[in-house]
């Protein structure tokens, strides 16, 4: 079935008998082969537009075939209603049969009782409708639902047809539509307006071994290949830059390709254990470097749980930055034993918070990546500032520095000063006007994002700031959690485009579902999702909520993005070409 099924029109362009065999107006209703037999899956026999119509499943069809999440067509009189299937139940005409049921072995009547005494029934969720071709507004495209389909309106599988035209497909616009999958039981793509995107803040959710993380190397690889946002990314377990292990068994391969094998010279790997990243093979493009002057007392009042500080510790820490303002965090650890307790009551703090404060603060000091000054040449953010300016993408690497303290303060501390470079590019763009001055569009990824914009936090982070600014900036996130129901729900609010793996936990499904419609069906449909390679895509960047089999991320792939193996020495030799357009020879 595909949309815009031809049908007899009359003198006024309306379904009309004329030309046909006699009696054949409104045979589709009558007839259930009138339509693709092969394709009929049932008809609507109850239902309403805000819980969803009911559909009696045809006898010939096994329940079993009929999963959460595959996409129907139900052919209305003047739209067809492209649908998700969300529940499925078995009922019968007479309680008498549910009683006495037949044997297992008498097969014939079971068989006389299948679809006559005993039948089943599977809830359906209309998402978009679209005129059909004999009703005028027909090249309107898809619209939301309106209406609901008549009574025994014909349900019919999708095809490849309905799945294109709702979703489009790569050919149509060069550079917008992305493939991320297809739907269950179809081949055809399914794909993702890149475009819209890259506009919004987006989410990749899902439990702990789904597949997020190859999840967000496929929406980074959409992006990056249609050049549609410039990338920094906050790679905590080294998944993104090179090689990472394969998330699904049955290749030869144990691992697939990162970012950088898969774009060359538009990614730059940054490294704070530049020692981890070689003994992997690779050669950072730049080792990075925080001073304790470039830590502002912002960069710290999010590590409070992590730090196990008091709200009168932070308060302390304002005090020391209002003496010595960016030497507070290096003169304050310069302090040893009474010395502290001393210095608070010299600037009027509450001793024993400080003293706190500044035993917690010491852990800063077993990070290799902190030196005593910086700034100038070495400034590591100066740096991956004009990457991200030629539209170089940059994976921050951790290394075997993978603990939380670390991920939330070198994020925190480097997102920070990003944004106000960006605030104040802005700033210049709008006031001159000049699309040279336009900044480019900005997606920052970080992973454990509950720690970075949980309801405390949110409202004391750079990130809270950046979800709530709705791309103000041209800066967007792409936060990655297995945990959603800890994000804040503002923060969820914000989000455009949810691409979500299984979840069980039901304050998880609620928080992705927050600020969606008709979230009762699609509740089911993402507790019901295979533990891999499925998802539930949703949002800003789809026209209606679909699940997908993932797309694979391996040989085939990398042709798409014209990824080709290439010789240790051609690499080198473009790295070198990269670094003398950004830097100049030396």
């Amino acid at each position: 079935m595909s949309v815009g099924t031809d049908r007899p029109l009359g003198p006024e362009g309306k379904p009309d008998s004329a030309g046909e065999e006699p009696g054949r107006a409104g045979e589709d209703r009558q007839n259930p082969a009138a339509r693709d037999p092969r394709g009929r899956v049932g008809v609507i026999t109850k239902g309403s537009l805000v819980e969803g119509l009911e559909m009696k499943l045809d006898a010939e069809r096994n329940v079993e075939d009929m999963k959460a999440g595959k996409f129907v067509v139900i052919e209305g009189d003047k739209n067809d209603f492209f649908s998700m299937v969300t529940d499925m139940r078995l009922d019968a005409t007479n309680g008498e049969i549910l009683l006495h049921p037949p044997e297992r072995t008498d097969e014939l009547l079971r068989q006389i009782l299948a679809g006559t005494g005993t039948y089943n029934i599977v809830s359906l969720r209309p998402m978009l409708m679209m005129p059909t071709a004999a009703t005028p507004g027909s090249d309107d495209g898809p619209r939301p639902v309106k209406a609901i389909p008549s009574h025994f309106s014909v349900v019919q599988d999708a095809e490849e047809g309905d799945v294109s035209r709702i979703f489009g497909s790569e050919g149509d616009d060069e550079g917008r539509y992305f493939s991320v999958g297809s739907p269950l039981d179809m081949e055809t793509p399914v794909c993702v307006d890149m475009v819209r995107f890259a506009e919004r803040s987006n989410g990749i959710f899902g439990k702990t071994g789904t597949g997020k993380s190859f999840l967000t190397r496929l929406a980074l690889c959409g992006l990056i290949h249609y050049d549609r946002a410039v990338n920094l990314i906050f790679d905590m377990h080294n998944e993104y830059g090179w090689k990472a292990m394969k998330e699904t068994a049955g290749s030869n391969s144990s691992f697939v390709k990162g970012l950088k094998q898969l774009f060359g010279e538009r990614v730059a790997i940054f490294s704070l254990d530049p020692k981890s990243t070689r003994s992997r093979g690779i050669q950072p493009d730049h080792e990075v470097y925080i001073s304790y002057d470039q830590i502002a007392v912002e960069d710290i009042a999010p590590l409070q749980d992590e730090l196990k500080l008091n709200p009168t510790a932070v308060e302390s820490a304002y005090l020391v930055y209002a003496l010595y303002k960016d030497r507070w965090l290096r003169t304050l650890l310069s302090l040893e034993g009474p010395d502290v307790e001393e210095f608070a009551n010299e600037i009027g703090a509450h001793p024993g918070s400080l003293v706190a404060l500044h035993r917690k603060l010491k852990r800063l000091e077993n990070f290799p990546f902190m030196v005593k000054k910086g700034g100038g040449d070495d400034d590591c953010v100066d740096r991956i500032m004009q990457y991200l300016d030629a539209g170089i993408n940059v994976v921050l690497e951790f290394g075997q520095q993978t603990s939380m303290l670390c991920y939330l303060l070198v994020a925190n501390i480097i997102s920070r000063r990003i944004h106000e470079m960006y605030v104040k590019k802005c700033e210049k763009f709008y006031a001159t006007q000049n699309p040279e001055d336009q900044p480019r569009q900005l997606m920052i990824t970080i992973e454990e994002a509950h720690k970075f914009l949980n309801p405390a936090a949110a409202k004391q982070t750079i990130f809270g700031t950046i979800a709530r600014e709705m791309r103000k900036y041209y800066v967007s996130l792409l936060v990655v959690d297995q945990r959603p129901s800890g994000i804040d729900d503002e923060v969820l609010s914000q989000l455009g485009t949810r691409i979500t793996a299984l979840l069980n936990d039901e304050k998880d499904i609620s928080a992705v579902l927050t600020g969606v419609s008709g979230t009762e069906g699609l509740r089911s449909v993402l507790a019901s999702l295979d533990s891999k390679q499925q998802a539930l895509v949703l949002g800003h960047a789809v026209p209606m909520p679909v699940v997908v089999r993932t797309r694979e991320y391996g040989e085939d792939f990398y042709r798409f993005l014209g990824a080709a193996d290439e010789a240790p020495e051609v690499r080198r030799a473009r790295a070198e070409k990269e670094r003398v357009a950004l830097f100049g020879a030396d």
